[in-house]
């Protein structure tokens, strides 16, 4: 056993209200730069959609991830052989386009403009070129078009989903969306750090954040095209690679990732998982029907013995593993079940997770008038039994979160469903009858589990939704450097610009 530990990040999809106020936050902060003009590490796309860039979850385009091979995995995008062939030409890179040509407004056109009888108007202009263009694209360009022939329909996700859902989703009475924040996954089998000729991404060993070293990057781009969730981007001023860094100066200092510090629905967590280093090979070459439980079994209880004592042999103190304890990705993700990570068939052991949203039933109209698609007889919270009338269809959650399996998301949605009604029966009703116990029983839990959960996602501080651990950098910068010269040295953003060239 190999302990390692993971700082990770969980999303409440329950409770995400797309205002793109995290995404924003996170522009601010780093790539308000010439060349970072179109990145967004942090993004809020709607689903159905085909989101950012355009269709990144077809691999069959863009080649990212890993994909089996014999008792192993080798990278889809290309082996040895084929990676010097393509050093000079890539034909899955993405290009500009699958993004979009960022753009300003020429403003000085509103006051400089000639007397007329045309109102003037501000030009738009390409940030790339400094030349007129027309705008037809953006980050978020689908932003609340569940329903849309160009963009919904196009939805890798729907793949498999039954063309009679499909054809009702598509209904204006039937139309559902929900949002779906992204950001660099932090990998603990990154694609993109194998596929890199040059060395520059690494994974830390403290938290296993995924960093690129500009002064080592060569600006081949295998990064950008290994990635499946398309989150490394290429500057194309400073010709280096770029990626999300989770922040890691704020969270040296005991801060929240900016896009997490600024979720106006509080849908986001922080925290410390630990993990089995030994278990990465064998966990991402399982068959697909496996890559869930494979995954979720690679992370460690920080309350056993023998993972504490394997912990302290690998250097991670005290500290962390209480973090770890307290840590409410454990509770999500292990001890309650509710959260997944995003494209488990991609194979890079994604670290970022998710609790899939619920949704309302199907509506249909009749005589003018809306009916809900229920039975004649009394049921609790009527979807608890009818999921396949869910507006969001299961098939299509299965295929985002559990590699198609339906029944692993039904578990969850069944879980979060249960811990609705016994609060609503305990609220309204004011007496949670036997019915309601026998409810929670059959999915396993408890009314004091039930009470945790509502708690952690409605009523929690930010201790609670935040739990950093003192990362002792002054401990570890001594080894190297002095402390006091190396306090005037750091901070947020460029203070020594990376090296071109060789």
């Amino acid at each position: 056993m190999r302990v390692r530990a993971q700082m990770s990040m969980l999303f409440h999809l329950d409770k995400c209200i797309g205002c793109h106020t995290c995404s924003v936050a996170c522009k601010n902060l780093w790539t308000d730069r010439r060349g970072a003009e179109y990145m967004w590490w942090n993004n809020v796309e709607t689903r159905p959609g085909t989101g950012y860039p355009t269709g990144w979850e077809d691999q069959d385009h863009y080649e990212g991830g890993w994909k089996p091979d014999g008792d192993g995995i080798t990278l889809r995008l290309q082996g040895k052989g084929k990676a010097l062939a393509r050093l000079f030409f890539n034909p899955a890179l993405p290009q500009l386009e699958d993004y979009y040509e960022p753009f300003t407004h020429r403003y000085e056109d509103l006051f400089d403009a000639p007397a007329g009888d045309v109102q003037p108007t501000a030009v738009p202009i390409s940030m790339v070129t400094g030349e007129p263009m027309n705008v037809d694209g953006g980050p978020n360009w689908d932003d609340d078009l569940g329903g849309s022939d160009i963009f919904a329909r196009n939805d890798v996700a729907l793949d498999g989903v039954d063309q009679t859902i499909r054809a009702q989703m598509e209904e204006i009475e039937r139309v559902v969306f929900n949002y779906l924040p992204r950001i660099c996954n932090h990998c603990l089998n990154p694609a993109c750090v194998a596929a890199c000729p040059s060395g520059a991404i690494y994974k830390r060993g403290e938290d296993g954040v995924v960093l690129v070293d500009e002064n080592q990057c060569r600006a081949w781009r295998m990064c950008v095209a290994a990635c499946p969730y398309k989150k490394v981007y290429y500057n194309w001023s400073t010709g280096k690679s770029e990626k999300c860094i989770l922040c890691f100066p704020r969270m040296e200092t005991g801060q929240a990732p900016a896009c997490a510090h600024s979720c106006v629905g509080r849908i986001r967590y922080m925290g410390v998982l630990l993990y089995d280093a030994d278990r990465i090979p064998e966990a991402a070459a399982v068959s697909d029907a496996e890559l869930v439980d494979a995954q979720l079994d690679m992370i460690l209880d920080p309350n056993d013995p023998v993972v504490i004592a394997a912990a302290h042999e690998a250097g991670i103190g005290d500290d962390w593993l209480d973090a770890a304890r307290r840590s409410p990705l454990w509770k999500f993700v292990k001890e309650w079940g509710l959260a997944l990570p995003l494209h488990p068939e991609f194979r890079t052991l994604a670290m970022m997770f998710y609790i899939p949203p619920l949704s309302p039933l199907v509506a249909s109209v009749e005589r003018e008038l809306y009916r809900l698609e229920l039975p004649p007889e009394r049921q609790d919270f009527e979807l608890f039994d009818r999921l396949d009338k869910a507006r969001l269809p299961i098939r299509y959650l299965a295929n985002l979160f559990s590699v198609g399996d339906e029944q692993v998301i039904e578990r969850v949605l069944r879980r979060m469903l249960a811990v609705r009604v016994y609060k609503r029966r305990q609220s309204v009703e004011g007496v949670v009858d036997d019915a309601t116990k026998d409810l929670l029983a059959s999915v396993d839990m408890t009314p004091e589990e039930a009470e945790a959960i509502y708690a952690l996602t409605t009523l929690p501080t930010v201790d609670e939704r935040f739990v950093l651990p003192p990362y002792h950098r002054e401990m570890s910068i001594e080894t190297l450097n002095d402390p006091l010269a190396h306090k005037g040295e750091v901070g947020v953003g460029y203070l020594e610009p990376p090296r071109r060239g060789w």
